[in-house]
């Protein structure tokens, strides 16, 4: 059966290639699942407490230990003193633990080559208290807040403020990108920053063109400098290099919430929203493939079973580790799953 995959899945890769929307059924057609579900609820935590809402998690440098955004319990920390950044050994034991009563609605995370930890607060939904939200930072491995991008409780679109940004991403080169706008009505730009927070351009409105987006919800990078974007409400991935030139757009990763790039360029996209009325004809779960080719080469099914009725389900965030297992933050279902390959 894997010559057929190949077959299929680069071959939605090249009409995506030349602009032309892939085809569900080339896309999915006979794809395999490698994986097995390893725990269905990952990471241990203190006595008392529960996991809420998850989208931000990412390894730590060398990939021996995993950092994961919580949201207290809930979908939100705004009424909450638990600690909403978490620090886990790859056997789920919990390390250590920071940031209470400094993010309200941790969405997007990064961990730099020094292990710094880079986290958005995207604010979230309903009442709000003020002066917490809308801005992306920087903090230590211990949690020592190290820098702040934009402006405390304040939405805005210019060059100091952001609103509700969903993701960062920090280049070899120490230059921040950051997703600005969560929701398809929001500022749909990416922002760029010099290493010590200094503006240096930014790209994007609202659209559906190339170097268009509606919710640019997740970043990532491959080994020769590309910038990758979910652009979740266009259901496409957007790849440009560091300066905002287009240079192509992916429809065969399904609507991508998620997006994790390992050393190797497997690109792991989550699909945690596609429905009969959202993206109709593809299904929900994790698409792995080549950064460098689109092909798209396996599948994790998204547990829900009837993703019809349900808003959002599965992973919207994920990462790898350095044995090659993957980890699924869930907003809907709360909490992490791990998978492994089969026979491991």
């Amino acid at each position: 059966m894997i010559a057929p995959v190949r077959r299929f899945t680069c071959a939605a890769a090249a009409l995506s290639l030349l602009g032309v929307p892939a085809v569900p059924a080339l896309a999915q057609i006979a794809i395999p699942n490698p994986y097995r579900v390893a725990e269905e609820q990952w990471g241990s935590l203190p006595e008392g407490r529960v996991w809420g809402a998850t989208s931000a998690i990412f390894p730590a440098p060398g990939g021996m230990t995993m950092w994961v955004g919580e949201r207290c319990g809930a979908n939100s920390c705004a009424d909450s003193d638990l600690d909403p950044v978490l620090h886990f050994d790859l056997d789920g034991n919990l390390l250590g633990s920071f940031g209470s009563g400094m993010i309200l609605w941790p969405h997007g995370m990064f961990v730099d080559a020094e292990g710094n930890v880079w986290v958005t607060d995207a604010v979230g939904f309903g009442e709000q208290p003020p002066g917490r939200g809308h801005v992306v930072l920087k903090f230590s491995p211990e949690g020592e807040l190290l820098m702040k991008l934009g402006e405390d409780g304040v939405p805005g679109d210019d060059r100091t403020h952001f609103r509700q940004p969903s993701d960062v991403l920090v280049a070899p080169d120490g230059s921040i990108f950051v997703a600005d706008g969560h929701g398809a009505g929001g500022n749909n730009r990416i922002v760029k920053f010099a290493p010590d927070g200094t503006y240096l351009l930014e790209w994007g409105s609202t659209g559906a063109e190339a170097g268009e987006f509606r919710d640019p919800h997740a970043l990532a990078m491959d080994s020769q400098g590309r910038l990758f974007v979910g652009d979740r409400g266009n259901s496409r991935i957007q790849i440009f290099d560091q300066e905002g030139n287009h240079l192509a757009t992916w429809t065969q990763f399904g609507r991508p919430s998620g997006l994790f790039i390992d050393q190797h360029d497997v690109l792991y996209a989550t699909d945690s929203e596609s429905n009969t009325r959202r993206n109709p004809g593809w299904r929900r779960g994790i698409y792995i493939g080549s950064a460098r080719t689109g092909w798209v080469e396996a599948f994790i099914p998204d547990p829900e079973p009837d993703p019809d009725n349900s808003a959002t389900s599965g992973a919207e965030g994920v990462a790898v580790d350095a044995h090659g297992a993957v980890y699924g933050a869930q907003v809907g279902p709360r909490g992490i799953r791990k998978y492994v390959k089969r026979g491991g």
